[in-house]
């Protein structure tokens, strides 16, 4: 189930959010919301449950041991990848870290091969290999899922490359969290993309925790859209918990890149309500915290709650939504759980040497 691509241009109101700045001096000089129809507002709610009850039966799983290795939730940040993947047009590439269940989904990967790769099952898109953090779909434009911290900015920056060279006006957007932002070969990976004025959207996630510990900590420079500046690498700062605002942002950023005129960077200002990973108890922010965001920015609620103020759909009508949300996700548990394992001999299979 993709993200609808609308062919509509979006209607913007200009409006500066509390999570943002004001973007001088970039792509959009003021922050942005998209004005979205009925539709739209309908597709968004649909694509960000479908990303919020798969992972929550994911975490389910891994609890009772069906999942193993890692399991890295995007639970509180659906806005992100589903307002990028509402400005994106077909042949657009997306690549990625290892949080990286919501972008498949987004990009309109089949649950159940999803859930499938997850407990290493024949179904899935790795053939059971692979795991959580390593799976792709061709098909889908979708390049991983990748487990090194950072890993993806420089293959990113290659299928940018690619897109150039062939003479393609395709656009790449490469997601990584803040943490991944420190890393030495994301700046690399900048330098040659503004050399080259290279197609590609880097996205920053930021959840506001590189694993345990908060930016503040951690980063020197804790404005990440102005990590690009040495390289004269525009920024912006968005509110990565409106899926109008993500829509707008991407919107502009991509009709940068598609022009000729080089990279860009998006600073996504997000949330994740879990902990980093399955084991990690997030033992470092508070419970008022976490229940604040809930309570003030979730993504979904914001929908839910314009939908109901606009009459455009009652109670009955989004219980109904869910229901049918759910339903999918269920049958992608049950796929998951009773699909063979793979042979003994794929050990060998798919192994370069």
């Amino acid at each position: 189930m993709a993200v609808a691509q609308t062919k509509q241009a979006a209607q913007t109101t200009e409006v500066l959010s509390p999570l943002t700045g004001n973007g001088a001096g970039r792509p959009t000089d003021t922050a942005k919301i998209a004005e979205f129809t009925k539709e739209q507002e309908l597709d968004a709610l649909q694509h960000m449950l479908l990303i919020r009850r798969f992972e929550e039966k994911a975490g389910q799983m891994y609890g009772m041991g069906l999942i193993g290795g890692f399991c890295h939730l995007y639970i509180g940040q659906e806005a992100v990848v589903v307002g990028m993947k509402l400005a994106m047009r077909d042949g657009d590439q997306m690549i990625t870290g290892y949080r990286d269940h919501g972008h498949m989904l987004a990009c309109g990967m089949d649950p159940k091969g999803v859930m499938a790769e997850l407990t290493g099952r024949r179904g899935g898109y790795s053939k059971g290999k692979g795991g959580s953090m390593h799976m792709f779909s061709l098909e889908k434009k979708f390049y991983g899922g990748h487990g090194i911290v950072g890993a993806q900015v420089p293959l990113g920056t290659g299928l940018a490359f690619a897109n150039k060279y062939r003479g393609s006006d395709t656009v790449c957007l490469t997601f990584l969290g803040d943490g991944a932002a420190n890393q030495g070969q994301v700046y690399e990976s900048f330098n040659m993309a503004e050399l080259w004025k290279l197609p590609i959207v880097y996205v920053i996630e930021n959840n506001r925790y590189a694993m345990g510990t908060s930016v503040t900590r951690s980063s020197a420079q804790t404005d990440f859209s102005k990590r690009g500046s040495s390289f004269n690498i525009p920024g912006s700062q968005v509110d990565g918990m409106d899926v109008r605002a993500v829509k707008a942002a991407s919107e502009d950023a991509i009709a940068w890149c598609r022009s000729g005129k080089g990279p860009v960077i998006l600073e996504m200002m997000t949330y994740r309500y879990r902990g980093h990973s399955m084991s990690d108890p997030a033992k470092y922010r508070t419970k008022e915290e976490v229940d604040k965001m809930r309570t003030e920015h979730d993504p979904i609620e914001q929908v839910r709650k314009r939908l109901l103020e606009k009459k455009w759909a009652n109670e009955d009508e989004l219980k109904k939504i869910d229901a049918s949300v759910r339903a999918i996700v269920n049958e992608a548990s049950e796929f998951a759980t009773h699909d063979p394992e793979p042979e003994p001999s794929e050990l060998y299979t798919d192994v370069y040497r």
